[in-house]
């Protein structure tokens, strides 16, 4: 599933290619995506993402919400022809913009724009106080708090990963047993990390792919996921992987506690 990284870099090639640009037509492929409403001739105002959604904010006050799920991608087309599994069409005054889902799980909406007043995303705006107040105190594992859209935006089971091994930080310890000191450890840790991943354009490690049909470049730089039974870059242990909740987590013992 594309995360913060990866939205956040089709946001951003997004917005390059359609700000400013009129919107000639929405086509809809999958009756699954049906009840979408009309768009045409409007203007597209802004490209953003809240937490792991692309937002489109429109002219008239409206924005095509966009959640690409499991399988979901963007890509940008000049010139007509359709992929395979492509569920839905924004065609612009100079290209079109295809949604290709294999596992129909993606959605798009058209929603009225509101203000996002949520401070839980690391890149775009966190309160940390809230957090330690509200969210840290828990008794859930902390990486399952990581992974908590409404504690922390857009934090899927790569960068949780790497970022507690970075932080050094046991994800099998409970969120509540976690000092204040150690939580700003792991919101440095996941700062660091999440810029790196947007300046790579995001992590392929399987389907990912950028609005053009590139890979990412962040793989080349993951120190602890999928890396089961090689040595820990930080301290030479024994990287293992064991399932939380229906995912693998990679860690090493030795030196995250």
């Amino acid at each position: 599933m594309p995360e913060l990284p990866e939205v956040e870099t089709l946001c951003r090639q997004l917005k390059t290619r359609v700000v400013g640009h009129r919107i000639e037509a929405m086509t809809i492929y999958d009756c699954k995506l049906g009840g979408i409403h009309d768009v045409g001739r409007c203007r597209v105002r802004n490209v953003c993402r809240r937490g792991k959604t692309i937002m489109v904010a429109l002219d008239d006050g409206r924005s095509i919400a966009i959640h690409l799920r499991m399988t979901g991608r963007l890509c940008w087309h000049d010139q007509n022809g359709k992929q395979t599994h492509t569920r839905w069409r924004m065609t612009m005054d100079h290209g079109h913009v295809d949604l290709v889902d294999p596992r129909r799980f993606a959605t798009v909406s058209v929603e009225t724009t509101r203000r996002n007043r949520d401070r839980n995303d690391l890149i775009t705006g966190f309160d940390d106080e809230a957090f330690l107040a509200r969210q840290a105190t828990r008794r859930v594992s902390v990486k399952t708090l990581l992974m908590d859209p409404k504690a922390i935006a857009g934090i899927g089971n790569i960068y949780a990963c790497e970022i507690l091994h970075r932080a050094g930080v046991s994800p099998l310890r409970q969120a509540a047993a976690v000092s204040a000191r150690a939580w700003k450890k792991i919101f440095r840790s996941a700062m660091i990390i999440l810029k790196k991943a947007i300046e790579k354009r995001g992590t392929s490690v399987s389907d990912w792919r950028d609005l053009y049909g590139c890979p990412g470049e962040n793989q080349h730089e993951l120190k602890v996921y999928g890396r089961e039974g090689k040595a820990c870059c930080m301290c030479g242990g024994v990287v293992k992987r064991i399932k939380q909740g229906g995912r693998s987590t990679f860690y090493c013992e030795q030196c995250q506690k």
